[in-house]
């Protein structure tokens, strides 16, 4: 009877010791910028642009020769300021954002998401025409926030 006792505490014990795992479901935690490209004739229209290539300021470029529609581009969490350079058949297109950041707490497993609010676009407009913001909060990944025309 003690052994079983004894047995069953130890069991108890192996079971109650164990920690919960922790992941996280939200994946990714913090969005990118989405844009689209537009015909800027036809504002209805998306428009392939061809021979795109894309950088932020100070950074290597994302993509080369790349020929798209859509474009999902990460924010720096640790500024205020992002500055992407976009260059089409050699053109280059400065493309500024501006933003205030919010943390918000997720769970312990995923930690904190960053919120970008007040978001601001400002545009040199070399082959880039012209664009809309469509949000002015960067909070999550479910539909184009600028539309840019060219």
């Amino acid at each position: 009877m003690r052994k079983t006792l004894v047995f069953l505490s130890l069991i108890i014990l192996t079971f109650l010791s164990c920690e919960k795992d922790d992941f996280c479901t939200q994946n990714p935690v913090t969005p990118n910028l989405i844009l689209r490209f537009y015909d800027d004739s036809n504002r209805e229209t998306l428009k392939v642009v061809d021979n795109l290539y894309v950088w932020a300021e100070g950074k290597d470029s994302l993509f080369i020769n790349a020929s798209l529609d859509s474009l999902f581009i990460p924010l720096n969490s640790a500024a205020t300021e992002t500055v992407y350079n976009f260059s089409k058949n050699n053109i280059i297109n400065q493309f500024t954002i501006q933003y205030t950041i919010e943390n918000e707490y997720i769970s312990r497993s995923c930690g904190f998401k960053v919120i970008f609010n007040d978001v601001n676009f400002a545009s040199n407009n070399t082959w880039i025409t012209d664009f809309e913001p469509a949000t002015l909060t960067v909070e999550k990944q479910t539909e184009a926030h600028v539309q840019i025309y060219h």
